[in-house]
């Protein structure tokens, strides 16, 4: 007899990831593909931010030949979300065009001593 959680092969067990403004279609490990959705669900809370995300992490690991759970080992431990967004700028401009780059606008805080010398 067999039970509910037994894995049939005969199914496909690949997700299409697509994104139609970027012309970019790949098919994936569900196991994969729910493993970095649910992470970056879990970091931001709506469900297309971090649809939006996961497809630019598998691009990125299809871009950069690097394995998408190597790339999310690197995201983990981060804590907040502005480190999370400024890694995935960091790979997302390694294979967009150099002519638009991304970035993360960020208050920049100066040192306290340093910037009081510039006042004087």
């Amino acid at each position: 007899m067999t039970t509910v959680n037994t894995t049939n092969y005969n199914i496909d067990q690949t997700v299409r990831v697509y994104d139609q403004f970027y012309n970019f279609s790949v098919n994936v490990p569900a196991a994969e593909y729910d493993i970095v959705y649910s992470f970056f669900l879990k970091e931001m809370t709506l469900p297309r931010t971090a649809g939006n995300f996961t497809v630019s992490l598998f691009r990125v690991a299809e871009t950069t030949n690097i394995p998408v759970l190597t790339l999310l080992q690197g995201f983990q431990g981060q804590g907040n979300g502005i480190n999370l967004n400024v890694s995935l700028a960091y790979y997302l401009n390694l294979i967009r065009d150099r002519a638009t780059l991304l970035g993360v606008g960020a208050a920049v805080i100066p040192n306290f001593y340093h910037a009081q010398a510039v006042l004087q």
